[in-house]
């Protein structure tokens, strides 16, 4: 994929115009939700979607559909335009190797999956939380998240070579445990429709066995212009998981029931505005951002 064009505003100010002029001019369609039609083009892809929020006030949950969608959108262009290089993705349904790592999951994501869970029938609810509570206690007893928070904590103050050997370390120590995502079953996702973003996100070129041995080397991961993971980080954050660093999922029942959800109420246009002032505030001069915010008011 070419990095000079996954990097440049070209595109994205076209994709940020395109989605700004569907929730702004949209059609409302009754008094609970504002649609419109979002499109643009990735590297000379075109890709087209409905976007539909919610008109009324709504926490972030409410909201994570259409950031799911965001990244389902920029994963078929990613590996469109990949596979045209003659470098195809290589996962594929029953390659459960990657759903050995710490996925990293958003504060929003911590509480969806709790509701999530809760809403099985059982035995499946029953045995999901055995899994986690497995899971949660392994790491804990290990010393794992208390160790991986304290990282996330320093890299702060460091730069990307000096944190990352740290980090690739940390990692590979929670993939050597081999324990599952507790939503893991015969290699597949269980809840596929609902997984995490970041799980989204997470596509390789490299033979599907490489993955079994976690190494920055042997692992070609596909590129993606934009990660709604980075920017669903800070959306809508109580500030209640500052000391972990950030979640992963193998916690996400243990920390719904350590911090009872607290979440802000906000239209859903309001909640894609904060979600792509945050995405794009690193790739945007400040000027431009702001002039770009007030025309858009």
């Amino acid at each position: 994929m070419d990095a000079g064009f996954l990097r440049s505003n070209e595109w994205r100010r076209e994709w940020i115009a395109s989605l700004t002029r569907a929730v702004n001019e949209g059609i409302v369609e009754n008094e609970e939700w504002v649609s419109g039609k979002v499109g643009f083009s990735l590297h000379g892809v075109p890709l087209e979607f409905e976007v539909t929020v919610p008109a009324t006030p709504v926490k972030p949950q409410r909201m994570l559909p259409v950031f799911q969608q965001l990244a389902n959108t920029f994963a078929v262009g990613a590996e469109e335009v990949v596979a045209s290089e003659g470098q195809p993705v290589s996962c594929r349904a029953g390659c459960g190797a990657c759903c050995r790592q710490p996925v990293p999951i958003t504060e929003t994501e911590v509480y969806h999956i709790a509701e999530l869970v809760e809403g099985f029938d059982e035995p499946r609810r029953s045995e999901v939380k055995r899994r986690f509570k497995a899971a949660a206690d392994h790491f804990n007893s290990t010393g794992w998240y208390d160790r991986f928070a304290d990282h996330v904590r320093r890299s702060s103050n460091l730069s990307l070579e000096e944190g990352f050997p740290e980090g690739v370390r940390l990692v590979r120590e929670y993939f050597a445990a081999g324990v599952a995502c507790p939503f893991l079953e015969n290699e597949s996702c269980s809840i596929h429709p609902d997984r995490p973003v970041s799980c989204r996100e997470y596509l390789v070129t490299s033979p599907a066995e490489n993955c079994s041995d976690l190494s920055p080397t042997n692992i070609a991961r596909v590129e993606f212009p934009l990660k709604p993971s980075k920017a669903l980080q800070k959306l809508g954050s109580m500030g209640d998981f500052d000391e972990i660093g950030f979640p992963v999922l193998s916690r996400a029942l243990e920390l719904a029931e350590r911090f009872p959800e607290h979440f802000d109420l906000k239209p859903g246009p309001e909640w894609l505005k904060d979600f792509f002032d945050e995405a794009l505030k690193d790739e945007k001069p400040t000027a431009e951002r702001s002039e770009s915010a007030s025309d858009h008011a």
